[in-house]
């Protein structure tokens, strides 16, 4: 799951659900539900869905399993399905 995630998701140059272009500066943040970047804008739609919720809940579980990282670390891959990030190449 977290294996090369910066290199091949945090500069994505489009949004995975509205393919909304993304410039360098622009922030994303990871879905919860499949794990790619999207739009700031999407990701609050998503926090609208009744099953948000329990997702995150489960997407943190299996993240700290998978990574043996607390949620909290900001350099986790786990930490960017909830806080959003800009390219950094």
């Amino acid at each position: 799951m977290e294996t090369h995630w910066e290199k091949q998701l945090s500069c994505a140059s489009r949004c995975q659900r509205c393919r909304k272009s993304l410039e360098r500066e622009e922030p994303r943040i990871l879905s919860v539900f499949d794990h790619q970047p999207i739009c700031v804008a999407c990701k609050q739609t998503e926090e609208t869905r009744p099953d948000y919720p329990d997702q995150s809940k489960q997407t943190v579980a299996e993240c700290i399993a998978a990574t043996g990282k607390p949620y909290g670390d900001t350099a986790s891959y786990c930490f960017h399905h909830f806080l959003p990030f800009r390219c950094k190449n």
